[in-house]
């Protein structure tokens, strides 16, 4: 498990713009089963990775004309039981983090991965999520 000093500032990148922690599996369970849509961050160390995803679901978030209902975070190898659960929701999808899953009404309708998310900068993740709150919000 990271230390908390660590992922603190990861994890208020996304919370401190409405992006709520899902912290345990219940909290998992009783959001991403409500009807409806909800984002789902799995945040990650992972400079290469996690360092244009976060940047990249702000941008995407803050300039799409549609957003889910929902903005939701977990993180991953820190949140150790609540990630877990949260991918129980994402298959057949494998673990990845970071991960980003666009859910709607329990149901993943939209899932950019580690590897789509590599090498991609955080204008490409945004355009990309801006994309799918278009079609499924």
């Amino acid at each position: 498990m990271y230390p908390e000093q660590i992922v603190a500032p990861m994890k208020a990148e996304l919370t401190s713009h409405g992006f709520q922690e899902l912290l345990s599996p219940s909290d998992v369970d009783s959001t991403l089963k409500q009807d409806g849509t909800t984002l789902l961050m799995i945040n990650s160390v992972c400079g290469c990775s996690a360092g244009t995803a976060r940047p990249g679901v702000l941008m995407a978030v803050q300039n799409a004309g549609k957003v889910p209902d929902r903005l939701t975070t977990s993180f991953a190898g820190f949140d150790i039981d609540a990630v877990k659960q949260a991918r129980s929701y994402l298959l057949p999808y494998p673990p990845s983090s970071p991960a980003i899953a666009l859910l709607k009404d329990g149901k993943v309708v939209h899932m950019i991965e580690r590897h789509n998310i590599e090498g991609r900068s955080a204008q490409m993740i945004a355009a990309n999520l801006m994309q799918a709150f278009e079609t499924y919000c």
